[in-house]
């Protein structure tokens, strides 16, 4: 999809507005992973803009999203973006230094961030249509920028989201509030539009899923500690290609190319 670049604060607005639903720490768990995943991408970079991209009916979570980013950047610039213009005046009063809100939606407003936070943005679009989502956005970024893109339910205890950088998707990250977890499988709802309309038989999505419910079966034995111990046997258990690093957390990530439709 080409995307024509417009000036800072006079591209088109790109987009359809989301019901608004939002709460605190909703995003809470793609923000702790962020953090982790790309510090150091924060931390080094030139100009530390970094973009929440359809916050929804309130500015919590890029409030939230900017205190936990100042923590490891302390002049880290967020920019929430939304394509309703009632929204983005409601937002105003929470504006402060390192904080402020604009209209504007998949060409993020003629702004040029490090990174986009897209969280509940495209679950409402077809999958071509948020095909090009991705590749609108993927072409504002700053050069070596990321788009973390997923969907997560209403509290945040369940989420899934996409790592992409200017040559596409990267890897797929699951994660759960474990003490609440009954199955791995329960994640299947929240997938990104990517592949939630891939979980089948047949499909890598699919096959991965049906691995983890196999191998959180074969490490039930470690319930009795608890669903943290059982998930932590879980992710080393599986006989997929895994990064379980932060598996402590609920999280288990995967390469892109073992899940990609």
């Amino acid at each position: 999809m080409k995307v024509k670049r417009y000036a800072a604060g006079r591209a088109r607005a790109l987009g359809l507005a989301t019901r608004g639903t939002t709460a605190p720490n909703r995003l809470r768990r793609v923000d702790r992973w962020l953090v982790a995943a790309h510090g150091d991408l924060l931390r080094t970079a030139a100009d530390p803009l970094v973009v929440d991209l359809g916050y929804g009916g309130s500015p919590v979570t890029s409030i939230e999203l900017h205190a936990r980013l100042r923590q490891i950047r302390p002049d880290v610039r967020v920019l929430g973006i939304e394509i309703d213009q009632e929204r983005v005046d409601a937002a105003k009063h929470a504006e402060r230094p390192g904080l402020t809100f604009v209209r504007g939606g998949f060409e993020l407003a003629g702004r040029r961030p490090l990174v986009v936070r897209a969280l509940n943005v495209l679950r409402q679009y077809d999958e071509a249509a948020a095909a090009d989502a991705w590749q609108a956005v993927l072409a504002g970024l700053q050069p070596g920028g990321v788009l973390v893109e997923g969907t997560c339910d209403e509290i945040g205890r369940r989420a899934a989201w996409v790592d992409l950088d200017a040559h596409g998707p990267r890897t797929l990250t699951l994660a759960a509030h474990l003490p609440t977890l009954d199955r791995p499988s329960d994640l299947a709802e929240r997938l990104p539009k990517a592949l939630i309309h891939h979980n089948v038989a047949g499909e890598k999505v699919h096959a991965l899923l049906t691995a983890l419910d196999a191998a959180w079966d074969r490490a039930a034995p470690y319930a009795a500690f608890g669903n943290r111990q059982r998930w932590i046997a879980t992710a080393d258990g599986l006989e997929h290609p895994k990064d379980v690093t932060r598996a402590r957390f609920g999280e288990l990530t995967v390469p892109w190319e073992s899940v990609c439709p």
